[in-house]
């Protein structure tokens, strides 16, 4: 199979890659990225991707199951907006022209509490985004993962450093 992945460089895209690699079922893995990503491997095809021109590229959008792994913070994005084009605009224009090109099956990597009628803005975004994929209505399937809390080495981020702590303190006790 050849698998093709957004959100790459991140975390979980960077465990996905490894996870495939090392898959023999897959026989390529295509991963679309802003820069150079370091990553080498005779199965690993890159390709520098201007995702606001995705139609330039769009004849490499071609495999048999796409992943999205795309996402960002509203303090890394900088404002609402370039977070809804991260999180929103991106994966959804990709996951046209996959479908578009014969992808059969997608699988999203959303997050808990996603919901289209959420006040909350990150969890409307990936909710709208999650509809949106689902209407597409890819030919074999459509896999979406809701994670809680993600567990990444040396994050930066304080707010998941201290849910994890208080999960694992809680976890302890038999509380969570």
């Amino acid at each position: 199979m050849k698998a093709l992945i957004i959100g790459a460089t991140g975390a979980t895209g960077k465990d996905l890659i490894n996870v495939l690699l090392a898959d023999n079922a897959y026989h390529q893995i295509v991963i679309f990225v802003r820069r150079p990503s370091g990553m080498k491997h005779p199965k690993l095809v890159e390709i520098i991707t201007d995702f606001n021109k995705l139609n330039e590229i769009s004849v490499d959008i071609k495999g048999d199951v796409w992943f999205s792994c795309l996402g960002t913070t509203l303090k890394t994005a900088g404002s609402k907006e370039k977070q809804w084009q991260t999180d929103y605009e991106i994966p959804a224009r990709f996951a046209e022209i996959a479908k578009r090109n014969g992808v059969k099956s997608a699988v999203l990597l959303s997050s808990y509490g996603a919901s289209a009628n959420s006040q909350v803005f990150y969890s409307s975004i990936k909710g709208k985004l999650e509809a949106h994929i689902s209407s597409l209505a890819f030919a074999q399937f459509i896999i979406i993962f809701r994670p809680g809390v993600l567990l990444r080495e040396e994050t930066d981020r304080i707010g998941e450093r201290l849910t994890v702590s208080a999960l694992k303190l809680l976890n302890g006790f038999g509380l969570a």
